[in-house]
């Protein structure tokens, strides 16, 4: 799966990008459909507790899947945005089988 990472007014650590890469290719294993996402990062300002601000698109067959979350850590939020993706994945997995 082909993963764009983009962030917004500063350079993502290469240890957030594998982390990024390891969750979001994990979603994979539920839907064959899944065919790019994008993932953007943004520091919401001014620096208080949760101020990171993660949204990941994934592109699939019929559509496209969306997720936003803001959390203390990229991490977290980009915990979150997987978590509820995966519900939305085995969903439409569900409607192009009925």
């Amino acid at each position: 799966m082909n993963i764009q990472i983009q962030s917004v007014h500063f350079e993502a650590a290469s240890h957030l990008k594998e982390f990024i890469e390891k969750k979001v290719n994990k979603l994979g294993k539920y839907s064959d459909s899944i065919l790019d996402a994008e993932v953007i990062l943004k520091v919401v300002k001014p620096e208080v507790a949760n101020n990171k601000d993660a949204s990941v698109k994934l592109n699939i067959k019929n559509g496209e899947l969306f997720a936003n979350k803001v959390a203390d850590t990229f991490e977290e939020a980009i915990t979150h945005c997987v978590e509820a993706l995966e519900k939305q994945v085995v969903k439409a997995k569900e409607k192009e089988r009925n």
